[in-house]
C-alpha cells in the first residue's frame, strides 16, 4: 500500500503541472501576440510559455503509466507484469521524445521531433480510445463492471484531452514557425494569422480545463 500512496502522490503533482501549466502557456499567449511589445519581448514570452508547456507535458505523459499502475490495486485493470513495464517504457521514451523536441525548439531537428510526437499521438489515442470504449462494452481489457466504470470512463476522457493536446502542439509549432519569419520580416498577415490561431486556441483551452477537471473528479470520487 505505500507503493499505491506514492503513486497517487506522484498522479497529483503530474495533474497539479497540467493543469497548472495550461494556465500558465494562456496566460502568457496574451503576450506573445500583443505587437505593442518588441519581438525581442515578445520572443521572451514565447521562450516561457514553452518552459511552462514541457512541465505540462510532461504531466500529462505520465499520468497515463501512473493511473495503469495504481488501476492494477483497484482491480480495475487486471494486467499487471508485462503490460505495467509495456507502459512505463512507452510513455517514459514518450516524455524523452519530447524533452528532445523541447531542447532543439528553435532549430528545424526540434520541428522534426515534434511532428514525430504528433504522429505518435495518432497511433496511442485511437489505441487508448478503443480500449475504453470496449472496456465500456464488458470486452475489456480494463474491467467495467458496476461501480468500477469510472477508470474506463476516465482513459476515454484523458483520450479526448490528448486531441485537444494535439491541436494545441499544432499551434505552439505554428508560432514558432512564425516568429522564425517575423525575425527576419515585419508581415501584417503573419501577425494576423498568429492572432487568430491563438484567439481560436483560447476557446479550445475552456474545453480542455474543463476535461481536466473531470478526469481529477472521476479519479478522486469514482462515482460509477
Amino acid at each position: 500500500m505505500v507503493e499505491l500512496t506514492v503513486l497517487r502522490w506522484l498522479h497529483i503533482v503530474c495533474m497539479v503541472y497540467w493543469l497548472g501549466g495550461e494556465w500558465g502557456v494562456f496566460q502568457t499567449s496574451y503576450n506573445i501576440v500583443n505587437r505593442k511589445l518588441s519581438m525581442e519581448e515578445r520572443k521572451r514570452h514565447l521562450e516561457t510559455a514553452y518552459r511552462i508547456d514541457i512541465l505540462a507535458r510532461t504531466g500529462i505523459l505520465l499520468l497515463f503509466p501512473l493511473g495503469f499502475h495504481m488501476g492494477t490495486y483497484w482491480g480495475v485493470q487486471p494486467h499487471g507484469g508485462w503490460a505495467l513495464v509495456a507502459s512505463w517504457s512507452i510513455f517514459t521514451a514518450w516524455v524523452l521524445l519530447c524533452w528532445s523536441a523541447f531542447y532543439f525548439r528553435e532549430t528545424d531537428r526540434g520541428i522534426m521531433l515534434t511532428k514525430i510526437d504528433e504522429r505518435l499521438r495518432f497511433i496511442l489515442i485511437p489505441v487508448i480510445i478503443i480500449c475504453s470504449v470496449s472496456s465500456l462494452l464488458g470486452h475489456g481489457p480494463f474491467v467495467a463492471l458496476e461501480g468500477m466504470r469510472w477508470f474506463s470512463v476516465k482513459i476515454l476522457i484523458f483520450s479526448g484531452l490528448l486531441m485537444i493536446g494535439l491541436y494545441l502542439r499544432f499551434i505552439m509549432r505554428e508560432w514558432t514557425t512564425v516568429f522564425r519569419q517575423l525575425a527576419i520580416k515585419h508581415d501584417d498577415e503573419l501577425e494576423a494569422k498568429l492572432e487568430k490561431s491563438i484567439r481560436t486556441s483560447r476557446y479550445i483551452a475552456y474545453l480542455y480545463w474543463v476535461g481536466i477537471l473531470s478526469v481529477a473528479f472521476l479519479g478522486a470520487t469514482k462515482p460509477f
